[in-house]
């Protein structure tokens, strides 16, 4: 009996193996993808969440694939959510995950697996950002965010290394804006450690979107309209406009 249940685990990762060969020809991984479904065991979920992290040489393929396996995974509802959770605080690549996520649990659960990843995630220096930036990109994206949501768990991300998650939690909170969004972009505007031009112009776009008042840092807001990317831009009557 033992002897059968470690051939059958073998043969499960042979099936995983397969599903996730990014060399392999199509109709290989569509076959393993299937097996996966039709087994639909914890670890069987958990195969199809790890097709997520490789990437094929054919893009429409590969998206095609990607998209079939949202489909598939968000049909198996809550049995998705353990090998769901263990994928996203194993791997790199959460974009097709969360978006799975955000279908197959209430809107508090979701945001409590996506503070998890978070929480190994803090603002800083990392080799690889890409944990933290689709996070960042889900929260700003999903349907049922709020700004209570977003404002809060983006705002410390303004100071990120990474231009790439700085630029795209600004992003996010200007979907969602609340009352205390700009002074927090204003913040991140007159940093003086803040050099990337693409990010501080997308900082005044976004404040001039929201008629912001500058108030007491209107000085200090004209003072960082340094270089080419801030050239169209001034301060005018306390608040950011285009030249």
């Amino acid at each position: 009996m033992v002897f059968g249940l470690f051939s059958k685990e073998k043969a499960l990762q042979r099936t995983i193996d397969r599903a996730t060969n990014k060399l392999s020809q199509q109709a290989d991984r569509w076959g393993a993808l299937e097996k996966l479904r039709e087994d639909g065991s914890e670890e069987a979920l958990y195969g199809l969440c790890k097709r997520f992290s490789i990437v094929c040489m054919k893009g429409s393929e590969d998206e095609v694939e990607k998209r079939w396996t949202v489909e598939v995974l968000v049909a198996k509802g809550d049995q998705a959510l353990a090998p769901l959770r263990r994928y996203l605080k194993n791997h790199a690549q959460l974009g097709f995950a969360l978006e799975v996520l955000g279908q197959i649990v209430p809107h508090d659960r979701a945001l409590e697996v996506a503070d998890e990843v978070l929480a190994t995630e803090e603002p800083g220096y990392t080799r690889d950002p890409e944990r933290r930036l689709d996070v960042i990109k889900w929260l700003g994206e999903w349907k049922d965010s709020t700004p209570d949501d977003v404002v809060p768990r983006l705002v410390p991300y303004l100071k990120d290394h990474s231009e790439d998650v700085r630029y795209f939690s600004a992003e996010g909170i200007a979907r969602h804006w609340r009352d205390d969004a700009g002074e927090h972009l204003i913040a991140a505007l007159i940093n003086p450690e803040e050099e990337a031009g693409r990010f501080k112009r997308r900082l005044c776009e976004i404040l001039i979107e929201h008629d912001q008042p500058l108030g007491d840092l209107a000085a200090q807001v004209s003072a960082a309209m340094t270089g080419p990317a801030t050239d169209g831009f001034a301060v005018k009557n306390g608040k950011l406009v285009a030249r």
